[in-house]
């Protein structure tokens, strides 16, 4: 009679929370996006090191879920000239594009990156070259540390445009430099590993593309002195609940502004805020329908002078310098932060996580 029982109770339970109205909502939805591999494939690599790397892209792409409809797959080789490996779309399968990463070869010349990178910005936003509009975008850029280039400015660029930056350094590159390259925190979006020892952060960074790409993600665009644009995939409909949006500054948590914004809202612009300040976001969906869990976003200003209030006075820069990050946690955190030297000496101190747990401490005075 055992089994009889535990049958009803689950029966009687299941018609219980049917007749309260109140589900558990939709299972997450599959990551999708637009993910490109900037590989060094300049002199300054041996061939025996180049081999490694593309070994380590090649199991990196055997985790994750490639296809049509889920993440598409690029490669773009740094040398004197920047070179497409393959673009998105070319190939509708991981099988298939870890086909292609084993049979690439390296190019050799010198070490551009700088020119890949701006090069890379303009494939990853490229229709004709595969790219798909209103998708994630990453980065991931596997280097030995040097460039006969600045990598900086270009890097600004992508970050601003909301593009997710990885690097995994083999050699013996500036950490403050990468540091400011990847997307914030550093100890999520940088590391640095022997190429022998790649394979062991595929894991980790398998994760952390999927959670860079996964749509449910709240992002921050447009961030100017005096305010910046946040954009949400539809999380609830006009029927099913509404949203309350929180804007906080860090350093006074007892001053909230708060907006309610309808279910079908996907965007909303704060102006009228403080240069040079740290935001936390919070948006929560209330809904009787489903159960969707909150999202929080950091966020800082710019250094500059305060705009007028109103929408239209977050001003459309073509190229604000900030860097976006990804969720770090259940509750889907990111981190916004501007690039500017000036907000990083603020920081006391800053580190970053190597292989193997050990910590590397830079003082915010060498920044």
């Amino acid at each position: 009679m055992l089994p009889w029982t535990a049958l009803s109770l689950a029966l009687s339970l299941r018609l219980a929370l049917a007749r309260s109205g109140v589900e558990r909502g939709p299972p997450a939805s599959a990551p999708q996006g637009d993910l490109l591999f900037l590989l060094d494939s300049s002199a300054s690599v041996s061939h025996y090191e180049f081999s490694r790397v593309r070994e380590f892209v090649g199991q990196l792409v055997g985790l994750l879920p490639l296809g049509p409809g889920a993440l598409r797959a690029s490669l773009v080789h740094v040398g004197s000239r920047p070179h497409t490996e393959f673009p998105f779309g070319q190939h509708s399968s991981g099988e298939a594009v870890r086909d292609a990463v084993h049979a690439a070869a390296q190019r050799m010349g010198d070490t551009n990156a700088g020119l890949a990178l701006a090069y890379a910005k303009e494939q990853l936003f490229a229709e004709v070259a595969g790219a798909r509009p209103g998708v994630p975008k990453v980065l991931v850029w596997v280097t030995d540390g040097g460039s006969s280039d600045p990598v900086g400015p270009p890097m600004q660029e992508l970050k601003a445009r909301g593009v997710t930056v990885f690097i995994v350094s083999t050699g013996q590159g500036n950490l403050l430099e990468l540091s400011a390259a990847a997307s914030a925190p550093a100890e999520k979006h940088l590391h640095f590993v022997d190429v022998d020892d790649l394979h062991i952060i595929a894991q980790e960074l398998r994760g952390s593309i999927l959670d860079a790409m996964r749509p449910q993600q709240l992002r921050a665009s447009e961030v100017t002195s005096s305010g910046f644009r946040l954009a949400w995939p539809p999380l609830l409909t006009a029927d099913s609940g509404y949203y309350v949006l929180e804007l906080t500054p860090s350093a006074e948590p007892g001053t909230v502004r708060r907006q309610q914004l309808p279910g079908n809202a996907t965007g909303w612009a704060w102006v009228n805020l403080d240069p040079d300040t740290d935001y936390e976001v919070a948006l929560v969906p209330e809904s009787n329908v489903h159960l969707v869990r909150p999202q929080h976003l950091r966020v800082h200003t710019l250094p500059g002078e305060r705009g007028a209030e109103g929408v239209s006075a977050a001003p459309r820069r073509p190229a604000p310098k900030a860097s976006l990050g990804n969720p770090g946690d259940d509750a889907g955190d990111v981190t916004v932060t501007a690039a500017s030297q000036e907000a990083a000496r603020y920081a006391a101190l800053t580190r970053f996580r190597r292989l193997g747990g050990r910590g590397v401490v830079a003082p915010a005075q060498d920044l």
